[in-house]
């Protein structure tokens, strides 16, 4: 039996819970929205004024500058956020929650809580601190 590598096989362990993760939050489905607008949605409601500039959006989510442009586009079209320019530099704009976002994010809320509480089962305070630890030292930084 071929012996691998601990850290590749705790990471293929994390990529796994990642699909069965991803899996199980296709039920924001009935909100309109799939979990990585849930996300973007989330972040925006928590930043200042519900606003973030698109590439501090997308080093939160963890994707290129045109990987979260693409991702926005629908979410725009449908009017969950809206484009916002910069005053005093038109080669930044940001990401602006709306009011119809934020009330489809509060509706989204609930069913991703009841998701997160199927998934993550009643951990005790300290390990949920332990798992939340290793998860930000390996670049998870959503607060």
């Amino acid at each position: 039996m071929f012996v691998v590598n601990p850290a590749l096989k705790t990471l293929m362990n994390l990529a796994k819970v990642q699909a069965v993760i991803s899996r199980r939050f296709d039920r924001l489905n009935i909100h309109g929205i799939g979990f990585n607008d849930f996300m973007i949605l989330y972040l925006l409601q928590q930043s200042a004024a519900g606003k973030m500039r698109r590439i501090d959006l997308a080093d939160q989510i963890g994707l290129t500058a045109s990987g979260i442009t693409r991702m926005l586009l629908p979410m725009e079209k449908i009017g969950l956020v809206a484009r916002e320019a910069n005053e005093r530099d038109a080669r930044v704009s940001y990401v602006v929650l709306t009011s119809v976002g934020k009330q489809l994010f509060e509706e989204a809320e609930k069913t991703a809580s009841a998701l997160a509480g199927e998934i993550i089962p009643a951990l005790k305070p300290k390990e949920m601190t332990l798992l939340t630890d290793l998860l930000t030292s390996l670049g998870g930084n959503i607060t």
